[in-house]
């Protein structure tokens, strides 16, 4: 499925790889995510389902809302850079996802050009949430608004560094530093099932590159197991919360690069009738249904 590779190109294709991973996991991190139990979270449940209905000016208009009621939680600020760099996604045409069965293409994928001010906004609210963060940490080491929030600030900058700057390298950084938030939250909430997506996607992606290349990651400190990411990812869709939708994207891709077209149609259908303001369900679903090319 993935291609024979050489040895010697293992740096470049592995930090193409976690990119790839990068941009699923963007979606991910656009999507609701669960907060503590005691804290309020209507606001940002809205924010968030607005966002996947692909109306940014609502969604941030939520989560500045929500912010001024919390402003000590930096669930806040961070969603708000999630929003930021989903609508760039969106502007840019990153969010296509033609290129998912085809790695040669997302290898060539070029280097975009970003908007300077949403930049500097981008940066300027993970800042606060990470300080933000680090407070709430300083007081209690489990808090789970806060190691959810560096989890999604760590994952957003390897978004950002890989999907629009193309910095492979630095893309890859981000992803092991959200990995290793993502494994203390689960620590001090192992019912957090959202918490396993991020690992699952780089388990599949990883463990389906040949083995030349997963033995590279594997020394990098990145997880190979293309059966486990499966399970994480069902696991999710299942079990999970506000996740479960994107666990079942995340599934319906993996079914187009299996080549298990009855399954993918069924999820894409699906999600097409759970979220009909989103078009790049029927765009994909148009794409499945095209015949291949000779």
């Amino acid at each position: 499925m993935w291609g024979k590779l050489q040895t010697g190109s293992s740096s470049k294709v592995a930090a193409d790889v976690i990119a790839m991973a990068s941009l699923l996991l963007a979606l991910v991190l656009t999507s609701a995510v669960p907060l503590a139990a005691d804290t309020p979270r209507l606001g940002l449940e809205t924010g968030f389902q607005r966002l996947y209905d692909l109306d940014f000016p609502g969604a941030q208009k939520e989560f500045a809302s929500w912010e001024k009621i919390n402003p000590e939680n930096p669930m806040g600020p961070v969603s708000e850079a999630a929003g930021v760099l989903f609508s760039e996604f969106n502007r840019l045409g990153v969010l296509e996802a033609q290129f998912y069965e085809n790695d040669s293409l997302f290898a060539e994928r070029k280097k975009y050009q970003p908007d300077p001010e949403r930049r500097a906004l981008f940066e300027q609210r993970l800042s606060s949430a990470e300080s933000l963060a680090k407070v709430s940490l300083g007081h209690d080491p489990k808090n789970l608004d806060a190691l959810l929030a560096m989890t999604l600030a760590s994952g957003l900058r390897s978004d950002y560094a890989g999907l629009i700057e193309k910095r492979n390298l630095a893309s890859l950084r981000y992803t092991k530093e959200s990995a290793a938030w993502a494994e203390q939250l689960l620590a001090a909430d192992p019912t957090c099932y959202d918490a396993h997506l991020a690992g699952g996607i780089t388990k599949y992606i990883v463990g389906s590159m040949a083995a030349p290349v997963r033995w590279f990651l594997r020394l990098g400190g990145v997880p190979s197991d293309k059966a486990g990411g499966l399970a994480d990812l069902h696991t999710v869709a299942t079990r999970g919360h506000l996740l479960a939708p994107f666990a079942r994207i995340l599934l319906a891709i993996a079914y187009v690069r299996d080549k298990d077209v009855p399954r993918a149609r069924e999820a894409l259908l699906s999600l097409e009738k759970d979220y009909p303001n989103n078009p790049l369900f029927a765009k994909e679903l148009t794409r499945l249904e095209k015949p291949p090319h000779p």
